[in-house]
């Protein structure tokens, strides 16, 4: 059995300084399991207990390559060199611009930004300026930053089909109550519903937010054929759309999930996976959108296009542009999946696989879901009881089962071979605390 002692000593210091104890809500999981990381390497993180976990969160999407990449942070240690953040410009700025352009041919100007909420601010700003409409889209389960506009959400848990759609409440207190007449909301996978909304907003609505494999919903995929409607609605009604490639941005393919697609967005935003871990994120899109940035759009911060941040954005696009890493990932997703689901058809429990192996949705249903509304039918209840039984046996994932498993260059076959072992011996554990799960692994 894991040994939290000392972070749970550390939390009762920590929570008398920071809220919950810890600088995200995201990292809190509860006064007795909020873990404190001593250092990573790697596909493995080491907690301050000394406890050693194969992690397949990977800080929600960002380590593409695998924790203190020595190609990156020797980068990085370059970009030191140069000084750090000037509230000025440097040549490294256009060099990473010009290798994001010939990656995603939307891209075709560049701005950066700290974040992924960041850039999706950007984003919706700059959209708003070219439609000249405040309102927009925003795909039930998706996810697109901390910030109050988009900080809506369908409650699906306790939804009744009968009643009608989904109630869209607020992420917590604080959130404007103004900014819900800028949003509006459909499930995915349904383009009637979208060209339904277009039609009776769409004098209101300039924009539609959009991630085709949600990060932020287990990997929940778009159809192809919606996607190309999504596109072709966008341009009849003149509504930007803006692709969220935040977690989906040089992870499931070099040019993200538009090429995976076949599109092209008006906007779309990067971050996460760039800098494989150091603080980088991008809003670029179409010239003459984009040209509105300037005169029109204000853009800025401080520390945008930090010297340490460029650096190691523009080696880790190099080696996922001019390697094979993303196919090396993309491998071992695959695997991982096969031995997943040996291990469930096994004991004859129900499940499935969502998304692209390099993020990959698990759901404990026959059926993949092909929306938020279809994950409240799956047994989330066992992914629930799996997941502390995984971090007790070293196998990092996110305790909620919305979020997708995550896959790095430096996940090898150890990795894999250790995950299976331990993986099964959880699912045996969650089968006898679950007496549902008893009874469906007798049948089996």
């Amino acid at each position: 059995m894991r040994c939290l002692k000392k972070s749970n000593r550390h939390f009762a210091k920590a929570k008398a300084r920071l809220p919950l104890g810890v600088s995200s809500n995201f990292r809190y999981w509860g006064d007795e399991q909020t873990i404190y990381i001593k250092k990573a390497r790697g596909a493995r993180l080491e907690d301050i207990d000394g406890n050693r976990y194969i992690d397949y969160r990977l800080a929600y999407g960002p380590v593409i390559l695998g924790y203190a990449d020595p190609r990156v942070d020797e980068a990085a240690r370059r970009g030191m060199e140069v000084g750090g953040v000037f509230a000025l410009s440097t040549e490294l700025e256009y060099e990473v611009a010009s290798r994001i352009c010939k990656m995603v041919p939307a891209a075709e100007l560049v701005r950066f930004s700290n974040s992924g909420t960041e850039a999706v601010m950007a984003a919706l700003r700059i959209a708003r300026s070219y439609s000249g409409r405040d309102g927009h889209v925003v795909l039930e389960g998706g996810y697109h930053g901390v910030f109050s506009e988009v900080m809506w959400y369908s409650e699906v848990e306790d939804w009744d089909p009968d009643d009608g759609d989904p109630e869209v409440l607020p992420f917590g207190q604080g959130i404007p109550k103004v900014t819900r007449k800028l949003f509006h909301t459909a499930p995915l996978n349904d383009a009637d519903a979208i060209e339904d909304l277009f039609k009776r907003h769409g004098h209101r609505i300039g924009s539609m937010l959009i991630e085709p494999i949600m990060g932020n919903c287990c990997g929940i995929a778009a159809d192809p054929q919606y996607v190309r409607d999504i596109r072709a609605l966008c341009d009849r009604y003149e509504i930007v759309l803006i692709v969220d490639e935040v977690k989906t941005g040089f992870r499931v393919a070099k040019g993200g999930a538009q090429e995976l697609y076949g599109i092209q967005a008006d906007l779309c935003t990067f971050a996460k996976a760039m800098g494989n871990g150091y603080p980088i994120a991008v809003v670029a899109g179409r010239e003459h959108i984009m040209n509105h940035v300037g005169d029109k759009v204000v853009h800025g911060g401080t520390f945008t296009g930090h010297s340490v941040s460029l650096a190691a954005a523009n080696t880790t696009l190099q080696i996922l542009d001019e390697t094979d890493a993303l196919q090396t990932i993309e491998n071992y997703g695959l695997a991982l999946q096969q031995g997943i689901g040996k291990i469930l058809s096994d004991r004859g429990i129900a499940h499935s696989f969502a998304g692209h192996p390099s993020m990959l949705g698990l759901f404990f249903s026959e059926d993949t879901p092909t929306d938020y509304r279809a994950w409240v039918d799956s047994d989330y209840e066992f992914y629930d009881a799996l997941a502390p039984e995984l971090h007790d046996l070293g196998i990092l994932v996110e305790p909620d089962s919305r979020e997708p498993w995550f896959i790095c260059e430096a996940h090898d076959m150890e990795c894999l071979g250790e995950t299976l072992d331990k993986f099964e011996l959880a699912v045996d554990i969650t089968i006898d605390k679950l007496p549902a799960m008893q009874r469906r692994a007798s049948r089996a």
